[in-house]
């Protein structure tokens, strides 16, 4: 079987000597052979769960995370097939992204007017307010803005992380192959859904366990059917596991 240096398999996988290492000191990818001079080689086994690595770093996770899903996740072929939706659904949305701006160098070029949802085809990704507002009320939309707006800026950072961080492990769990019905995944149900109980002004900040329960459900459907929303979760895959696992927390536990 082939065998790679490290500075071979760095090269070519456009990252660093350096980072390999360091990939190898936090557990991630251990070289497959250290020869007698030291150097590190890695053979296809261990080009496959880079390949991995890299894939998961695209997405955002971070390398405990990365290191959670590598080791829930043992057989690798469905966790590859997951990347390959992933990425399908990330050039789908790129495509519309190409064809967006070539409309508008077109619409230039002649000095002709071109619609504006044309123009931001593939770019819409701040439109929860209005959005708010349709599904749930301006009242509801109110609170949540004013909320926010009475937050501090370490306050915001502390929240913004914290959604980053259920985000990613939502990601980590779909890509390890959970079980939306398992316990780790209720664990992450129930953290998501007191999330969602904590802004103002939601329907899930109420008292009536039956309004909770079908906005939970509901949302849960929206994050597979709007493109933004399953960008969150690493796109339609993830946002399906979300939606399964919080419909089944709903069932069980509101």
């Amino acid at each position: 079987m082939n065998e790679y240096s490290i500075q071979e398999v760095a090269k070519q996988a456009g990252t660093t000597s350096r980072t390999l290492r360091h990939y190898d000191d936090e557990g991630l990818l251990a070289p497959s052979r250290v020869g007698n001079n030291g150097y590190r080689y890695y053979d296809q086994a261990a080009l496959v769960r880079l390949q991995r690595i890299l894939l998961l770093r695209e997405l955002g996770l971070g390398l405990p995370a990365i290191k959670e899903a590598l080791e829930r996740q043992q057989n690798v072929e469905p966790a590859l097939a997951a990347h390959i939706e992933w990425l399908q659904e990330e050039r789908r949305r790129i495509d519309r992204q190409i064809k967006s701006i070539k409309r508008t160098i077109t619409a230039l070029e002649i000095k002709g007017d071109i619609a504006m949802s044309d123009m931001m085809d593939g770019f819409d990704q701040a439109q929860y307010r209005d959005e708010v507002e349709q599904r749930w009320g301006k009242e509801a939309a109110d609170k949540s803005n004013e909320w926010w707006d009475s937050k501090s800026k370490e306050d915001k950072v502390v929240f913004t992380d914290f959604v980053d961080e259920l985000n990613a492990n939502w990601i980590a769990l779909t890509e390890a192959g959970a079980d939306p019905a398992g316990e780790e995944a209720q664990t992450q149900a129930a953290k998501h859904v007191s999330w969602l109980a904590s802004v103002p002004g939601t329907p899930a900040s109420t008292d009536d366990p039956a309004l909770v329960k079908e906005y939970v459900t509901n949302l849960g459907e929206i994050y597979v059917s709007d493109d933004r929303f399953a960008e969150n979760y690493g796109r339609i895959p993830g946002a399906t596991f979300v939606r399964d696992a919080l419909a089944i927390y709903c069932e069980r536990s509101l």
